[in-house]
């Protein structure tokens, strides 16, 4: 993010401040070689003198520690001096001192661990000491005390001065070996600074070619949009981020696009509603048709004298328009649609009762996928009346429906005429489009474009048919789920 905005801001300034802006580009990485290499040696002769440090607070330890301190001891034993007059507590003094600065120098981890030895062999040098001390303050105990000297005083200042000879040894070999890794990076960092040498002359001369394209480049790229658009081409844009006045024609221009654009999708979706009104207009004409040969129905029954089929067909009808209505909403789901289609074949199984029975199979894995209302009543309308009627016998009509490819397909079959071949492919170039007229096959036209104008091109009617045995509308839909609660209402539940 910090890149692109320092790149923004190189754009956006005049040519003077873009040579000044190379020219910082160019000290920077002058600046971080420099900072590097001072801070490295800082580093090295901070390191180097910890080193030296440690050598010299090494060479302040006694390497006649021992002999002093075991000659000191027996002397005490022996009574040749008196507590007041023995150096023991002097020579422990010095020793701890020089054992903690060394300890504060940084030492090695096997080194550290050599110091920490070094403490306790002094500590337990401390404790005979004192253990002498007491023994001679109760009484002579000359033979105790010469047996503390002997095997614990004698044995313990040896593992001291052979641990702090150890220390000398490794200290010296860790400086050596340092010295030679020294040597090392040095050669590196002479390396590193001659390739940081070759990057800026490579960074001048990039920007050498970089600073003349920053100008022209915006130019060239303002000249191929105008061109572009001048062609027909509303999709172009101009992407000059500059600053000046390139800057400020590329936005003008853009917004001359869009304006453009906006007034050219103002004309489209004003057709797209006018032809949705048109397709509305047209379905409304569905039901009073319907409705009319439908209560002339009910008062042939009610005259033939069966009031229960007269009922049910009230309910039936009373179920279709409630469905039909569905508080306005353009799209249901396939469970709503479903009780509408149930309710209308329930009406007409009492007008053709002679030559017509459905079946409705339906996966419930479909039940909550979206469908424009009134999608599947136009095409069994369609089957009934130039499929069914047109056979003699007994005609049936299926529903069925299931997830098949990742997408919602459902079924209207039926065992009517059919038709031929050139009858059908007529009638699918009109559905696709292919062939204008479609006044002779409006229903099936309007649930096609009602389908793609809400889910897209790729979802719609497809028909299949062979002359005398039958026709399959496919309806293909998007495999998307409403939010639906267990009581849409309670025709639905009655779908199952």
């Amino acid at each position: 993010m910090k890149n692109k905005g320092l790149l923004k801001l190189y754009h956006n300034l005049t040519l003077a401040w873009k040579i000044r802006f190379s020219y910082l580009l160019l000290l920077i990485p002058m600046i971080i070689v420099i900072t590097v290499c001072l801070y490295d040696m800082w580093e090295t002769n901070t390191r180097y003198d910890e080193m030296i440090d440690s050598a010299t607070a090494a060479g302040e330890f006694s390497l006649d520690f021992k002999k002093d301190f075991d000659d000191e001891a027996y002397l005490l034993i022996v009574g040749n001096k008196t507590v007041e007059e023995c150096k023991m507590d002097s020579l422990l003094r010095e020793a701890n001192r020089v054992i903690a600065e060394l300890q504060e120098t940084n030492p090695s981890e096997d080194n550290q661990h050599r110091l920490d030895s070094a403490k306790k062999y002094l500590t337990n040098l401390e404790t005979y000491k004192g253990r002498i001390e007491e023994n001679l303050s109760s009484g002579d105990m000359y033979e105790e005390n010469i047996e503390i000297w002997e095997n614990d005083i004698q044995i313990v200042s040896a593992l001291l001065q052979e641990t702090m000879i150890e220390y000398i040894y490794y200290e010296i070999q860790d400086f050596q070996v340092e010295k030679v890794e020294y040597a090392e990076h040095y050669r590196n960092l002479i390396q590193a600074t001659v390739f940081a040498i070759i990057a800026v002359t490579l960074v001048i001369f990039l920007l050498s070619i970089y600073i003349p394209l920053s100008i022209s480049k915006p130019i060239e790229e303002l000249s191929k949009v105008t061109k572009s658009v001048a062609e027909g081409d509303l999709t172009a844009r101009a992407e000059v981020s500059a600053g000046g006045e390139v800057g400020t024609f590329s936005e003008s221009l853009n917004t001359m696009i869009d304006k453009i654009n906006e007034l050219l999708q103002q004309v489209t979706d004003e057709q797209i509603r006018l032809r949705k009104a048109e397709l509305e207009l047209l379905q409304a004409q569905i039901n009073p048709h319907f409705l009319y040969n439908t209560l002339d129905t009910i008062v042939w029954l009610a005259e033939g004298g069966d009031p229960k089929q007269v009922v049910g067909m009230v309910k039936s009808l009373s179920d279709f328009f409630r469905a039909s209505l569905n508080q306005g909403k353009e799209v249901v789901t396939v469970r709503e649609e479903l009780v509408h289609v149930r309710s209308y074949l329930e009406i007409q199984q009492v007008r053709y009762q002679d030559i017509m029975t459905y079946n409705i199979d339906v996966s419930e894995d479909v039940y909550a996928c979206l469908i424009p209302k009134i999608t599947i009543q136009p095409l069994v309308e369609n089957a009934l009346y130039h499929g069914i009627k047109n056979k003699r016998g007994m005609g049936t009509i299926t529903i069925t429906g299931a997830v098949c490819d990742g997408k919602c397909i459902l079924k209207v079959t039926d065992n009517g005429i059919g038709m031929d071949a050139d009858r059908l492919k007529k009638i699918n170039d009109r559905i696709n489009g292919i062939d204008a007229k479609k006044d002779e096959i409006f229903g099936l036209s309007n649930v096609n474009e009602r389908i793609q104008l809400k889910f897209g091109k790729e979802y719609g009617i497809t028909i299949s048919s062979i002359y005398g045995d039958g026709t399959c509308v496919d309806i293909v839909l998007p495999l998307e789920n409403a939010d639906i609660t267990e009581n849409v209402t309670e025709n639905v539940e009655s779908v199952a």
